[in-house]
């Protein structure tokens, strides 16, 4: 769980690059039916500029452009690192009638034409016996499977709360969840209470997507002179500067763009370090506000 260089060293030993290519929101589609070569583009180029952690989902629908992109780039599998993600449903709880997550992964790689993917996490954790036919704790057992047979080489969850992470911890599973993906921010720095502090206590990386939430939703916030005065400071813009302070806070920034300038930008993040004045400054100014851009509503399922 620890920074080191350019990666995250996971609590099972693995390593996982520090910073992650999105594929989600900005890129998301309704179904498989079309191919989005602009995405398939820009990863490649992405991918050649140096970013080596694409980061999908079942529900985003880009399975097609990350396979298509990591065959264009030239570059071997075994150095890019793609995350994928099952998807049991949003906040709600309507019957569902899909594949459960082994199947769905299996799935998944036919579509991305891999034999694995590095990690594997569960997307939302409204899953119920009466809903899903399985629960959570079964939920999760189907991923130790997938691990097992090395069609996911680590398995974690997304938008989890402590009481989602306590059920399978009480489990006493086979393997515990490396990484938990949630939305994290300068402006929003706890998503759901105590979400951070646990998940760290007990080895579990912390991933955020939207770290760039005080620029992309937050502008006329009270970040905002703070930002400009410290990109001034180190030379960096604005973004870097808030995805620096998301490393240096031991989560890992998730982040998008079609941009060449802004792509290169994403990964020039390692060759400074925020004072510790200013990383406290960051902090504490981010916490007097709030900016919450997906999960605005939390529904908490027993």
């Amino acid at each position: 769980m620890s920074l080191q260089g350019k990666f995250f060293k996971l609590a099972n030993g693995n390593t996982i690059p520090a910073v992650g290519y999105g594929t989600g929101t900005k890129w998301y589609k309704t179904s498989n039916d079309e191919l989005d070569n602009t995405l398939v583009d820009t990863l490649v180029k992405a991918i050649k500029l140096g970013f080596n952690h694409i980061d999908g989902a079942e529900v985003y629908h880009t399975d097609f452009e990350i396979g298509k992109a990591i065959e264009k780039s030239g570059v071997a599998r075994k150095d890019i690192f793609i995350t994928n993600k099952y998807w049991p449903g949003g906040n709600s709880l309507e019957k569902n009638n899909g594949p459960n997550p082994y199947e769905s992964l299996k799935a998944s790689l036919k579509r991305l034409n891999l034999d694995y993917v590095d990690l594997y996490l569960i997307h939302t954790p409204y899953i119920t016996k009466e809903s899903h036919g399985f629960d959570i704790v079964e939920a999760w057992k189907y991923l130790e499977q997938l691990q097992d047979e090395g069609l996911a080489k680590n398995i974690g969850v997304s938008n989890f709360a402590v009481a989602d992470l306590q059920k399978i911890l009480d489990s006493n599973p086979k393997h515990k969840p490396v990484v938990n993906q949630i939305e994290f921010s300068a402006y929003l720095q706890n998503q759901t209470p105590e979400i951070v502090e646990f998940s760290s206590k007990n080895g579990i990386l912390i991933e955020a997507y939207g770290p760039s939430g005080p620029l992309t939703k937050g502008k006329g916030g009270p970040l905002d002179p703070v930002l400009e005065k410290l990109a001034k400071k180190y030379n960096k813009s604005e973004g870097q500067i808030l995805l620096r302070w998301v490393l240096q806070r031991g989560v890992l920034p998730v982040t998008t763009s079609n941009k060449e300038e802004r792509i290169k930008s994403f990964l020039d993040i390692f060759d400074f370090e925020l004072d510790a004045s200013d990383f406290k400054e960051i902090s504490e100014v981010g916490k007097t506000h709030t900016v919450r851009q997906f999960f605005t509503e939390y529904k908490k399922f027993d």
